[in-house]
């Protein structure tokens, strides 16, 4: 059931026309992407939006209906070609949110397992697993009980035993949720280190959109099923395609208008609101007299207490609530009989009730498809 691999450049992992169903619910609806070789490509989105079915799909742990999965260029999943390699000879070793880390076991044992599986010399896994262990750093605790390790200890451990395989692509299925906020920061830091110390293509699951934006090369954001949008974090934050992009990736508040008749020398689009407030954005090539959302990302809303001569976008706006963050303020801002969202650095100190003037570049008001 083989077929020749074809010329894939630095193409990896090639998705194309995916469809993964459970009985009448479409969990996966057509998508197509590709992961470079040596990329970090990360699916971001929420709960049910089919990211780990298509993980699972790539491992060959789910079947989809139509579509097709190339790695390197072969076919591992085909109707076209009835291919469907399974999910044992593709070598793609998978992480898991659950570790599946066998407390019986010692963490040399732990991660010996898949290579003894192999049937490899016994020097060799020695070798292998020295190696993983050191690369997650636990390379002192080879002998110790898998059961008297932490919960980041015991996510080491299950990435050191997918290392140890030496994988061309390692999967990842929300590795870092059961940890806590503080370790999970630490670990995802982690994580893209070895990634990129090693040169692994890696695909990566997550709801977390700090996550996604801290390790990834690229990112799917993907919403019931569907690709929304694929781009670099910087891309997917700044210049989001859409609103459920804006909204999920983040947080933005979205304004909406009508595209003015009138178009600007500087290259601007000017968007009237309802309130006939004007907002001026970067120029999409909508039609004159068209309805359009204008999504700014809460950390690009500036305050002052009074107007900018001559500055474009700004707006009076009535403070109606303060929250402390921490290492932030976040102000709630009626305008324009809406609420905006603006954080701010902890000095710009600004009163409950006051009226102050809220400034935004038009390069960060982004119209939206």
């Amino acid at each position: 059931m083989g077929s020749p691999a074809r010329p894939t450049g630095d193409r990896h992992i090639e998705v194309e026309d995916l469809v993964v169903r459970y009985g009448a619910v479409t969990a996966v609806d057509r998508i197509s992407f590709d992961v470079r070789r040596g990329e970090h490509m990360t699916l971001l989105g929420p709960s049910g939006c089919g990211k780990t079915t298509t993980l699972r799909a790539l491992a060959g742990l789910e079947t989809p209906v139509s579509g097709e999965i190339r790695i390197d260029g072969r076919p591992v999943f085909s109707i076209r070609q009835s291919i469907n390699v399974p999910a044992e000879q593709r070598q793609l070793p998978m992480v898991f949110q659950s570790y599946a880390i066998w407390p019986h076991m010692t963490v040399f044992d732990n991660v010996a397992y898949g290579l003894r599986l192999r049937r490899l010399p016994a020097v060799q896994v020695k070798e292998r697993v020295g190696a993983a262990l050191e690369l997650v750093r636990l390379g002192g605790l080879a002998g110790r009980s898998a059961a008297e390790l932490s919960g980041g200890q015991q996510q080491r451990v299950a990435l050191a035993r997918c290392l140890a395989v030496s994988p061309a692509v390692l999967l990842l299925d929300e590795p870092l949720s059961n940890l806590d906020a503080r370790l999970r920061a630490a670990m995802r830091l982690e994580i893209q280190s070895l990634q990129r110390q090693i040169g692994l293509t890696s695909v990566y699951v997550t709801h977390d959109q700090e996550e996604a934006l801290v390790i990834s090369d690229r990112i799917i954001v993907m919403n019931a099923g569907r690709i929304e949008q694929v781009g670099t974090a910087t891309e997917v934050y700044d210049t989001p395609r859409n609103a459920f992009v804006a909204d999920f990736v983040g947080a933005a508040n979205l304004i909406e208008g009508v595209v003015r008749p009138e178009r600007r020398s500087d290259g601007l689009v000017a968007i009237e609101t309802e309130g006939k407030h004007v907002v001026c954005g970067t120029d999409p090539g909508r039609p004159l007299g068209s309805s359009a959302t204008v999504a700014v990302r809460s950390v690009y809303l500036e305050l002052c207490p009074t107007p900018r001569p001559g500055a474009v976008n700004s707006w009076p706006a009535r403070i109606r609530q303060r929250a402390f963050l921490g290492d932030a303020l976040e102000y709630v801002l009626e305008w324009d009989g809406r609420l905006l969202t603006a954080r701010r650095p902890r000095h710009e100190v600004f009163e409950e009730g006051a009226t102050v003037y809220v400034n935004v570049d038009p390069a960060r008001c982004v119209i939206l498809e």
